[in-house]
């Protein structure tokens, strides 16, 4: 079963609008592993618009005390000062992203060959200090051989294009095949699969569905969109349900072409 890592940045980005202690980023993120998910995601970009480096402490203190069998995985473009955040709080995945500071939210993947000597090195680093290595992805089938070539064990496919297509079958079956040619070549490469952006409870059902061998899709500002009609708990449990292939959701399935 694919598994699901809440993002709490959308949650971080509302608190830090007025500066209050509220909504409590540890708190939600609890709730999210109380009823059933696998781990947690931040990103803790350079101008801490949202989640902030002593809220990935905060967060890294709480699984220790609570929930040592889950993962936190910590997400951000390979600066000195990430690297060393993202081992500090011995994060049990690192993705790295090739985001730059100014971006609204990651939206597109790394060029492997052309950035192959710099992720290598970072890649390198990160392993020997025991930390799971994922790449943020283009769903793009010829460039997964590169992908592996920089020593990571992940890839994380940037599902974008494919959720912003939820009103329009015909796109939306042609993104999905994308998606699956791209992990198929992954995982003949002996790559591990993740998966995440704008993605909902139907488009992960559909999307673990067609590609079941998805290791884990990271969900922040849909699932808490969401969590403003069914509250957090309730969200959780229907995203978890989702990534079951063969789960309630969805109702119509996209074509797996």
């Amino acid at each position: 079963m694919t598994k699901l890592s809440v993002n709490l940045n959308v949650a971080a980005l509302l608190r830090n609008r007025r500066g209050h202690k509220w909504p409590d980023i540890v708190g939600l993120g609890r709730i999210a592993l109380q009823v059933g998910a696998q781990g947690l995601t931040v990103h803790p970009r350079p101008d801490e618009r949202h989640t902030k480096p002593s809220d990935v402490q905060d967060l890294r203190v709480m699984l220790d005390n609570e929930f040592p069998d889950r993962e936190l995985n910590v997400e951000g473009f390979p600066t000195s000062e990430f690297l060393a955040l993202a081992h500090d709080v011995r994060a049990d995945q690192v993705t790295l992203v090739p985001d730059d500071p100014t971006q609204a939210t990651s939206d597109h993947g790394w060029d492997f060959a052309m950035q192959h000597p710099f992720l290598s090195n970072v890649i390198i680093d990160l392993k020997l200090k025991g930390h799971r290595v994922a790449l943020f992805s283009d769903p793009i089938a010829d460039e997964m051989k590169a992908a592996a070539g920089t020593g990571t064990d992940r890839i994380e496919l940037y599902t974008g294009p494919y959720g912003s297509a939820y009103d329009d079958a015909a796109t939306q079956a042609l993104e999905m095949k994308r998606l699956a040619d791209a992990a198929d070549a992954a995982a003949d490469l002996g790559l591990g699969v993740n998966a995440g952006h704008d993605l909902t409870v139907d488009g992960t059902a559909q999307l673990v569905t067609c590609i079941p061998f998805i290791d884990e899709v990271s969900i922040g500002h849909a699932l808490f969109c969401d969590a403003l009609t069914y509250g957090m708990a309730e969200t959780v449990r229907r995203y978890i349900d989702s990534c079951s292939a063969g789960g309630p959701y969805p109702q119509e399935a996209v074509l797996c072409l």
